[in-house]
């Protein structure tokens, strides 16, 4: 009887000391991603911010200031992709957010993934097209499988990423609905979202919805006297078929996402059970409003960021209400790029032109069939690559390098077209210059000639209806990240810091390990 009373109260000991917290580990993570995040505005805007949101970033944590992504042709989900993994587009399987599949010889999503089904969405993803390990996935390893990771976004793409391979949920924002969706990939579907679908739903809601800016027009820095006359008012009626694109693209959709996260953290003990290490992963948008009736969209980009800066104050309220903010480490991090590009009015007469990637295609074809006899030669375009039709140049024993040298050749000489380079240029070049092409690059799903065109043009793709047009511009800006907790101090970075480094350092800071395709060094930061 003695030895059982023994072995029960050996046991219970046992058990309460894997349940007992290790005051040094943080008891949740708040991944933030901000797509398009600028350091300038955040600067030359804090005198309009309050005391919680970015002005604590800036007081308490890391302040990075210049975080260089080192690579062109970035989005929401490869640049996401290469916070979350520690490595370059090229390596981790996200160069774009779509990419070309050779098997069905057209593009797609580039974590589309068929063998799931989508939860109130047609939409069908997975992280399988991931080749790394995220951040998101060594917090779980680490937590021998008791960890929750949760990820909140409009994107789809982007909260597969936050959540990773290893996450319990991926929710995002369907474009064709406006309803929470999310991936059968994942094993949990929080009720707080199901039911917010069904009886609060963004469809509901959306035609009540108004954005106008949330201080006075004098308030905001640097505009010209023309954007101080009339305040803006947009409004998301369920009678344009882009509407829900539209709503994803303002800064309302920032307050959407924080009210799921603070549902999060209230009702599903986010941070709250036990030794582990919990994660929330949530996205927001700093993005340029292109939906404005006069392209410029100067003062509700200003006032994004007032409102930004209100989102987080309120997210960082209730960390601190249901976890506490001591027991939290938080990394805000921007996607990357900047995507301003509009195009200018004809009467300031700068150089411009229409590039016609249909006419190209056809050109290029025609241009082939001549030089090796009737057929397909081209089979489609994507994002400044061209794809060659494999197939037929096969079937015609035709040296595929050769063929692509030569569409090379001719693509360079048309109007609009600044260079271009073969798959075989971007990968052995060792020009320093070439560097950025090669690691933004994937070879497994990149074209057979990439294109770069002149600032200013217009990249119409007509292959597609409707057709897609791009206004080429060099959007180069500062972006920042910050780390808040885990025993960082406060401190400013001024000199530049590779964006993959971010990855190491805060699993450094977690004390875990890195995900297993980073490919820097975590940063020597100052500790408290």
């Amino acid at each position: 009887m003695n030895r059982l009373i023994t072995t029960v109260i050996c046991s219970l000991v046992g058990i309460n000391s894997m349940l007992a917290v290790d005051p040094s580990r943080p008891k949740i993570v708040v991944g933030i991603m901000v797509d398009q995040l600028r350091t300038d505005y955040i600067e030359s805007l804090q005198n309009l911010f309050g005391e919680k949101g970015f002005k604590k970033l800036m007081r308490e944590g890391a302040f990075l200031k210049n975080v260089d992504f080192k690579v062109g042709g970035l989005d929401r989900a490869s640049g996401t992709a290469m916070v979350y993994t520690g490595s370059y587009p090229r390596q981790n399987g996200v160069a774009s957010s779509m990419v070309y599949d050779p098997l069905r010889q057209t593009m797609v999503a580039a974590l589309n993934d068929p063998s799931t089904i989508g939860n109130f969405t047609t939409e069908t993803f997975s992280p399988a097209g991931l080749r790394f390990s995220t951040v998101s996935d060594e917090i779980a390893i680490d937590g021998a499988g008791l960890a929750a990771v949760y990820a909140i976004s409009p994107d789809p793409q982007q909260a597969i990423i936050m959540a990773g391979h290893a996450g319990n949920s991926a929710f995002w924002i369907n474009d064709n609905t406006g309803k929470w969706a999310t991936s059968t990939y994942y094993r949990e579907s929080p009720k707080i979202l199901t039911q917010k679908n069904y009886s609060n739903s963004i469809t509901s809601r959306i035609d009540t919805m108004k954005w106008k800016p949330a201080l006075p027009i004098s308030s905001y820095p640097g505009l010209p006297a023309q954007k101080r006359m009339h305040d803006f008012e947009h409004k998301f009626s369920l009678a344009d078929r882009d509407v829900y694109k539209m709503y994803a693209s303002s800064p309302l959709v920032n307050t959407e996402v924080t009210d799921v996260a603070i549902d999060y953290l209230k009702d599903l003990s986010i941070g709250r059970r036990g030794d582990v290490i919990d994660m929330l992963n949530v996205a927001y948008t700093a993005a340029p409003y292109k939906y404005v009736g006069d392209g410029d969209y100067r003062l509700e980009l200003e006032d994004s960021y007032v409102r930004l800066d209100g989102q987080l104050s309120r997210l960082f309220d209730a960390i601190d209400k249901y976890v506490g903010l001591d027991n939290a480490v938080i990394y805000v991090a921007s996607t990357g790029y900047y995507d301003d590009a509009v195009i200018d009015d004809p009467k300031y007469r700068i150089p411009t032109g229409d590039f016609s990637v249909k006419r190209a295609l056809s050109l290029l074809n025609s241009y082939l069939s001549a030089k090796y006899g009737n057929g397909d030669y081209v089979d489609t375009y994507s994002n400044n690559h061209v794809y060659l039709d494999r197939k037929q140049i096969e079937e015609r024993n035709l040296d595929l390098r050769i063929v692509a040298q030569e569409a090379r050749d001719f693509l360079v000489r048309m109007s609009g077209v600044s260079d271009a380079f073969t798959m075989g240029d971007i990968m052995t070049s060792t020009l320093p210059g070439m560097e950025a092409l090669r690691l933004s690059t994937d070879p497994k799903t990149g074209g057979d000639i990439v294109l770069e065109f002149n600032g200013g043009w217009r990249v119409v793709n007509d292959t597609k209806f409707p057709e897609e047009v791009k206004v080429v511009r060099s959007g180069m800006a500062l972006t920042p990240a910050f780390i808040l907790g885990g025993g960082v101090a406060p401190q400013i970075v001024e000199t530049p810091v590779d964006a993959t480094a971010l990855a190491p350092t805060i699993t450094q800071v977690l004390r875990i390990r890195s995900p297993n395709g980073a490919v820097a060094k975590p940063l020597p930061l100052q500790k408290k």
